[in-house]
């Protein structure tokens, strides 16, 4: 039939599909470990047994296994994120300084992609004796 008119649909902006989107804690966990070791006075993240297996696998050049996380975990609910990190800080830093600093980047990164923080949870788990001490005021 070619008398018949072929209709064209017009796309706006309204005619968006819907759906839901779901933010994984590995994600959350990575953003927060990345964040973390931003901030000057964290030397490493992860508890004892994380560091030991860490260095043992970076003896067997598998040095990249793990780090992505290693010392962080997360559980998002509903837009909003909880992160639970284990921190080693250099020696002579206040904890307070570097755990607020932490805190700071944390949120900030995590919020960044979208979602809301509503707790972060540190525990220091070690100092590093081994870099420079800085002198107490």
């Amino acid at each position: 039939m070619a008398d018949e008119a072929t209709q064209e649909l017009s796309v706006t902006p309204s005619a968006m599909a819907g759906g839901a989107t779901h933010v994984s804690d590995e994600v959350v966990e990575k953003i927060a470990v990345a964040a973390a070791k931003s901030v000057p006075g964290v030397a490493e993240l992860g508890g004892d047994v994380a560091r030991f297996f860490n260095a043992v696998l970076d003896r067997v050049g598998l040095d990249q296994v793990g780090d992505a996380r290693r010392g962080c975990s997360a559980h998002v609910t509903e837009g909003a994120a909880v992160v639970n990190l284990v921190i080693v800080i250099d020696g002579g830093r206040p904890v307070p300084e570097v755990t607020d600093g932490v805190r700071a980047a944390v949120t900030s990164a995590v919020e960044a992609y979208g979602l809301r923080v509503d707790e972060i949870n540190i525990r220091v788990d070690d100092v590093a004796l081994g870099g420079p001490l800085v002198p107490s005021a």
